[in-house]
């Protein structure tokens, strides 16, 4: 039989969720569990996919469907389209299986038309009740207009300010029905103008028109970005919910509400929520009026407040999570038009989660699946006041890279930067692009905002861990660097204007937004407690500083992941010993410089070792290639000259020399090791004289060195590395007389490496998956650059996400998958973990978890949200690696059966209604002897539905 499109409210149920979306799901579930809810239908999530398969028209057999569910809607409710003594009015509404409010579009009081108004005001005389059907009609038609034919609601809005002016009134409801008939009239007059057509009057036309609206706004702007910041796929789609109307609008008895059953903003155990008397759901939240607070009712409709306080406790209960709801009284009488989780800070969120397992309500699995890991964010920062906020109006908008808020005066270099925050002013270091001699730049400003880069880009990665807030990306500015200016949204702001800007969001705003600290509630402790109590994955982090290292152990970070050496080089006589080691022409001339970092290394490490507190560190060796160290200005280029005693033309031309096409691609990681070695021997000295003197220092701590080769490709690069690290260590802890373990492991960046892993894990002891070079070298783009034309990807659905922010799990992932299933044949014991930013991405710490990697690391910021999601992955999938793909096949399979079953199921129950329905139609014009034929013929046949359906159960099981 052909796919079932459409379910009324009563055929469904809130494990439907995938089919019916999260608004139909839950108004099934409400009206199986007996609430009042206006009896009306869905139509699936399927039939979207099938609208836009179908080059965005809705096909024959499911308008067909739709249509014999009007008609059983219409005898459910005793009302019919476009009838003129019992008209039906309904609401279509979006509903998505994730809640995405205010993403898509609604439509209400749809089947009015002027005779349908006529007939209903000749059919009661009440002024008031004429006013009701105006303002329910003009309502009608300025929706319509707006949401399903695209007509600007621009044009209606300055029309109902005409009449209010016109009239000398504040407030839409003190206009009278004799107004609002004319401003009908004027809004229909508007809409011919504006489309060179009438406003349709057939009902079912508006119906279908409406339909195809709610699908088509599952593809509008606002809905697509909020699906790529909330990592929703576009091949979910939406389902459509069509429902009789009830009204608030219909006279003083009567108003509508949105209430939460705990408070969103503290979790507090509290009805919260706002009522309007004598309104419709959209002026809750428009703010044309000021709505009273929900305790109010109680006074307005005593009944309806006492069984809607009912309907709240029974609803959170029932689904055992604070509920978001929208209700209506219509002539004080209650309605539930919709219910859902509702959303939460993410103090909220805790509060709850901890309430509700202390109320016996959930527990500690269910609690820590109920947090969005993303929302810890927002704890762990400053933030700006939210009434200052609310007032204050964005100028422009980048990638929130980094959350928090910051405020301050631009700057436009780290040196500006460092300068300014040392006469205690407070900046915002405002750069084109940010690169690693800016990294004290970064740490003295407040925050950073860039015309250029995503989320992974270095001022976005630093940023993240520094803790410090970060907008990147922001490429309306029109950037001056030279003459210290950038110009935004008409305004050129100088060196020293006063900016704010909201790394959560990606907003910049113009002056100064008060801010607040962060402040982690007690429960945050619990939570998390129960995360690493669940989870498999340890969690580490990417540190190069022991304030950093610190922070994140604060935080829960296990050990290290990630330590970038080339950060250090970059501290004022550093960079001059770095320089000068670039600069040398002969071995020993690079050695003897090289000298000079090494203690500045090694007391670099032990401070990192000293705040880790016996964890785990992997330290990585040069990474970046060398032309990132050299100056760029002419003074510093001279000064190097001076110290080196050559010529300002032969420091340019080495300069010259270290100049790459594709440097990302070049001279860099294991490869300078390979050119230099005497580096890699300088870094094993320091990484393991540090690690030797903190060991002596805590003898009850067991140190092992993780010494990480980057950018391996080949496993003979890898071992001609590796050859010179054993070689220095093993001295090293020889002389020492202790018997020190280290390992040697690489980064399984470049994809020939995951391809030949079984070979590369003959000489690495372990693996860390660089996700961001790796990304970047699959797709072939660079992580910089790509944003700037990413976004037609996202505009086309060739790309859902940004797969520098989030792991691309069918092409990295595959290479990670394959990686770690090649290393662990050839060494069982081989220890896998993730450096890159990916660490932190929720969705992709589950992947890795499932893959059987033993560790993800990221930013110290975002390691409480790796903790969080490395649990619910641990809770969701307790089964990794080669046995998940096991049980992967025997779910498909199952799930097959019961598909299959589940069909079997639908095409009986269609059966048994058709022949239902042709025996009464026989029945109706038949002798008594052929009635009681049809009888008992219907009641055999009902029998052997049963009797099928008990087969069809046991086959299912």
């Amino acid at each position: 039989m052909s796919k079932k499109y459409v379910y009324l409210f009563s055929e469904g149920n809130a494990k439907m969720r995938e089919l019916l979306g999260g608004k139909g799901a839950n108004l099934a579930e409400m009206s199986n569990i007996g609430l009042p809810v206006p009896q009306g239908f869905t139509i699936t999530t399927e039939a979207c996919t099938q609208y836009y398969a179908d080059g965005r028209q809705i096909n024959d057999e499911i308008m067909a469907e739709i249509m014999k569910n009007v008609e059983t809607m219409e005898k459910i409710n005793g009302k019919k389209f476009g009838d003129l003594e019992n008209p039906l009015l309904v609401s279509v509404r979006s509903g998505a299986r994730a809640s995405m409010p205010g993403m898509m579009d609604t439509i209400l009081n749809l089947g009015l038309n002027d005779d349908v108004v006529a007939a209903m005001i000749k059919g009661n005389p009440d002024p008031k009740f004429e006013r009701f059907v105006y303002d329910s009609y003009r309502r009608f038609i300025q929706m319509f207009s707006d949401v399903v034919m695209e007509v600007g609601k621009k044009y209606f809005e300055q029309l109902i300010d005409a009449m209010k002016e016109q009239k000398g009134v504040k407030f839409d409801v003190e206009l009278t029905a004799a107004d609002l008939k004319e401003l009908a009239e004027q809004f229909k007059a508007e809409y011919k103008k504006q489309l060179g057509e009438d406003f349709p009057s057939d009902p079912v036309v508006q119906l279908k028109e409406a339909i195809r609206a709610v699908f088509r706004s599952w593809d509008n702007p606002r809905a697509n970005y909020y699906r790529q910041q909330n990592d929703i796929p576009y091949s979910w789609g939406t389902a459509v919910n069509v429902m009789p109307m009830v009204f608030g609008n219909l006279n003083e008895n009567s108003g509508t509400g949105v209430a939460f059953t705990r408070d969103p903003a503290t979790g507090e155990k509290k009805l919260m929520g706002e009522f309007l008397t004598n309104a419709q759901g959209e002026d809750v939240v428009a703010g044309v009026r000021t709505p009273m607070p929900i305790s109010e009712m109680e006074q307005k409709f005593p009944e309806a407040y006492e069984q809607f306080v009912k309907v709240c406790a029974l609803l959170e209960d029932h689904y055992r999570d604070m509920q978001d709801m929208e209700f209506t009284v219509e002539n004080g009488k209650l309605y539930m038009l919709q219910c859902r989780n509702g959303k939460r800070t993410a103090q909220a969120a805790l509060k709850i989660a901890c309430d509700l397992v202390d109320e016996g309500m959930i527990d500690e699995k269910q609690a820590v699946l109920m947090i969005e890991p993303r929302n810890l964010d927002t704890l762990l920062h400053p933030q700006f006041d939210a009434a200052a906020l609310k007032a204050a109006k964005p100028v422009g908008k980048g990638l929130g890279a980094s959350p928090g808020a910051a405020c301050g005066k631009v700057v436009f270099s780290a040196e500006d930067a460092k300068q300014w925050a040392a006469r205690k002013e407070k900046v915002v270091l405002v750069r084109l692009e940010t690169s690693p001699e800016d990294i004290e730049g970064m740490a003295a400003a407040q925050g950073i905002l860039t015309v250029r880069g995503g989320m992974t880009s270095h001022a976005a990665v630093v940023a993240r861990g520094m803790g410090k807030c970060c907008v990147s990306g922001c490429g309306e500015i029109k950037m001056d660097e030279e003459n210290k200016k950038f110009e935004l949204a008409g305004k050129t702001y100088h060196e020293g204007d006063p900016i704010s800007i909201d790394g959560s969001t990606g907003n910049i705003y113009d002056g100064i937004i008060p801010t607040v600290d962060a402040t982690i509630a007690g429960e945050f402790g619990r939570i998390m407690a129960w995360a690493d109590k669940y989870r498999r994955l340890d969690v580490r982090t990417n540190a190069d500083t022991p304030r950093d290292a610190a922070k994140a152990v604060e935080l829960g970070a296990h050990g290290i992941g990630l330590t970038r050496t080339e950060h250090m080089f970059f501290n004022g006589d550093r960079i001059a010993a770095f320089r000068e080691m670039i600069c040398s022409d002969t071995l020993e001339e690079r050695v003897a410089a090289l000298a000079k970092l090494e203690p500045m290394q090694q007391s670099d490490f032990e401070g990192i070792y000293e705040a880790m507190q016996g964890y785990p560190v992997t330290i990585r060796f040069l990474d970046p290639p060398l032309h990132e160290f050299v100056p760029t200005d002419e003074a510093d280029i001279a000064e190097l000259a001076k110290t080196q005693g050559k010529t300002v033309a032969d420091i340019k031309a080495i300069i010259a020399s270290l100049h790459e096409f594709n440097p990302m691609m070049g001279h860099r990681g294991c490869r300078l090791a390979v050119t230099y070695p005497e580096i890699a021997e300088m870094q094993t000295r320091a990484v393991i004289k540090a690690a030797l003197a903190v060991q002596a220092r805590h003898p009850d701590w067991n140190l092992v060195p993780e010494i990480m080769i980057p950018l391996v490709g080949e496993v003979k690069e890898l071992k001609y590395v590796k050859d010179v690290v054993v070689k220095v260590a093993d001295e090293l802890i020889a002389a020492s007389g202790t018997d020190m373990k280290y390992l040697v492991g690489t980064m399984i960046e470049i994809p020939r490496a995951a391809l030949t892993a079984d070979e590369i894990a003959k000489e690495a002891q372990f693996f860390s998956f660089g996700t961001n070079d790796l990304t970047q070298m699959t797709f072939g783009f660079s992580r910089d650059d790509a944003g700037k034309f990413l976004g037609s990807y996202y505009d086309k659905k060739i790309y859902e996400s940004d797969p520098f922010a989030r792991v691309d799990q069918i092409g990295v992932g595959k290479l990670v998958k394959m990686a770690a299933k090649l290393g662990r044949a050839t060494r069982p014991d081989l220890h896998l973990g993730v450096c890159g930013e990916h660490g932190g991405d929720p969705s992709s710490v589950e992947f890795f978890h499932k893959v059987g990697l033993d560790y993800v690391s990221c930013s110290p910021f975002r390691v409480p949200i790796a903790r969080l999601a490395a649990a619910q992955a641990a809770i969701k999938f307790p089964v990794v690696g080669d046995e998940a793909d096991e049980e992967a096949q025997k779910a498909a399979a199952v799930k097959a059966a019961e598909e299959e079953v589940n069909a079997k199921v639908e095409a009986a129950k269609v059966a048994l209604k058709e022949a239902s329905e042709k025996l009464q139609t026989v029945a109706a014009d038949a002798s008594v002897e052929l009635k009681e034929f049809a009888t008992v013929a219907f009641k055999s046949l009902k029998a052997g539905w049963e009797e099928a359906k008990k087969t069809f159960d046991q086959e299912k099981k």
